[in-house]
């Protein structure tokens, strides 16, 4: 009897083994990792804290220009309030001067008045007698008065004695009055008058007012030199001046009568507002703002 053992071959009663790979190198993750030198054990070795300090400029820093303009924003203020006083000097004595002139009695009219000189005698106070050439009337519109559309009723007055035709602005009236027919009698007053105003400088047009019409009898500002050639008049400006009552006006509405004016500078004097808002600097909050607008500097809102 043959031995078991014999009945398989000698290789394969050994185990085969897993095949064994190299391990692979990963780089350490402490590259920098000290030395085992001591650097203090060298004798020539000197610590950085025993060094002296050196300054490094690291570069200019530029501004943009909305640091540049937020530094003019005070150099204008300054400048623009500076402006503004000299302006409320200025208009303070123009309002003194008229009102001297205001206070003054009224002078009569010259038969002939010197155009060169009118600028001198404005707000003055004058009287002129004629006659109203109401077939000459010009209506100056439109123009509001408490609300109301109307037109400025102005009127050629013919002196007699030789005496030159003036235009008077008798005043307001409604645009529901503007023809002759739907007027009171008393808003046409016939033969000699005697008219009370001022010797004024009419308003400028500005850039927004159309030119006038004259072939179609439409006025939109005061043009003294053009309305006083298309009637033969000089160019004299009167305001008509009235004692101002609330109830007589409301019932010359209605008859169409002509509102005049009250005897008075009606000049606007805001400068001092002016100097107010520029010369006192803005709160914290607003110049942060500005802050934000001008540099860029601004947050946004966080989500709602």
């Amino acid at each position: 009897m043959r031995p078991l053992l014999r009945q398989f071959p000698l290789s394969h009663t050994h185990t085969h083994l897993p095949r064994r790979f190299p391990k692979p190198s990963f780089p350490s993750p402490f590259p920098f990792r000290r030395s085992a030198h001591n650097p203090a054990d060298n004798p020539n070795f000197v610590s950085i804290i025993d060094q002296p300090p050196t300054l490094v400029r690291a570069g200019r820093k530029k501004h943009g220009p909305g640091l540049l303009l937020l530094a003019a924003i005070p150099i204008t203020a300054f400048a623009l309030g500076t402006w503004q006083v000299q302006r409320l000097n200025w208009k303070t004595d123009l309002i003194t001067a008229y009102t001297s002139r205001l206070l003054s009695p009224p002078l009569p009219l010259p038969p002939k008045v010197d155009v060169e000189q009118i600028p001198s005698f404005d707000y003055r106070r004058v009287l002129a007698t004629g006659r109203f050439r109401h077939d000459q009337e010009m209506l100056i519109g439109p123009r509001i008065h408490e609300g109301q559309n109307g037109y400025q009723v102005v009127t050629p007055l013919e002196r007699a004695g030789g005496a030159t035709k003036v235009l008077v602005n008798r005043g307001w009236i409604a645009k529901e009055k503007r023809l002759h027919r739907d007027r009171d009698p008393a808003g046409l007053p016939a033969g000699e008058v005697m008219v009370e105003g001022l010797l004024r400088s009419p308003w400028k047009k500005n850039m927004f007012t159309p030119d006038n019409v004259p072939e179609k009898g439409e006025f939109y500002f005061p043009d003294v030199e053009g309305m006083a050639g298309l009637v033969g008049a000089q160019p004299v400006w009167i305001e008509e001046t009235v004692e101002p009552d609330f109830v007589v006006a409301m019932g010359n509405i209605e008859k169409g009568v002509p509102i005049a004016r009250a005897a008075e500078v009606n000049l606007r004097n805001n400068h001092m507002q002016y100097i107010v808002t520029w010369y006192i600097p803005p709160s914290r909050g607003e110049m942060d703002n500005v802050n934000d607008t001008i540099i860029g500097t601004a947050l946004p809102s966080p989500p709602l």
